[in-house]
């Protein structure tokens, strides 16, 4: 049996470029109010057989004001970004620009003392690779917009560096069918992403 999970990116909880790793700010008002405006038409992924959501207070919000009530999972938090938690690139790249250099060019490294870039993309693709195939074929997931990215990189094997290369926007949805170690992206019409899950 096929699988289809369908990542929905959650919701901002601050402009583009006030974004920090490991964010744990909730969502704010833009955001709330983005997630109430695409509600009707991600509303049907509700319909999903397994709704699971990041850690993050956004992303379990995020979810919850789309009606999934999903359940939280731990391999989808965001990498561990070890003592750049709560920093933007800006100020990380202030701080340690050696440092951010090595970590955005070379997939193995953690000069920040968290989790590498290699290793994230393959806890999230531990996670996608271990969804449970006899409890239905559709599975709805709230992430942050990196979780996608790293499942991404992992379902279609690509090179690490890919991840840098993606770009997730906020309550956006990419869906990947297959089973354990053999996924597809798949794209789906706007009209028809309701009726076909």
């Amino acid at each position: 049996m096929s699988l289809r999970v369908t990542f929905v990116a959650a919701a901002r909880s601050s402009p583009l470029l006030a974004e920090r790793f490991e964010d744990t700010r909730p969502l704010d008002q833009a955001g709330w109010q983005e997630v109430q405006h695409a509600a009707g038409e991600l509303l049907p992924l509700a319909a999903a057989e397994l709704r699971y959501c990041s850690p993050t207070p956004r992303s379990r919000s995020t979810g919850e004001g789309l009606g999934y009530a999903p359940l939280v999972q731990v391999a989808l938090r965001d990498c561990d970004m070890g003592r750049w938690r709560g920093l933007t690139l800006g100020e990380a790249m202030a701080r340690e620009p050696d440092q951010v250099d090595a970590w955005l060019a070379d997939p193995r490294a953690i000069p920040h003392g968290g989790e590498s870039l290699l290793a994230f993309i393959s806890r999230v693709g531990g996670w996608l690779d271990t969804r449970p195939v006899g409890d239905g074929g559709r599975i709805v997931a709230v992430a942050e917009p990196s979780v996608i990215r790293a499942a991404l990189v992992y379902a279609l094997k690509a090179p690490p560096s890919t991840y840098w290369n993606i770009d997730v926007r906020p309550l956006s949805t990419t869906t990947v069918t297959g089973i354990a170690g053999r996924w597809n992206l798949r794209f789906d019409a706007a009209s028809a992403q309701a009726t076909r899950t």
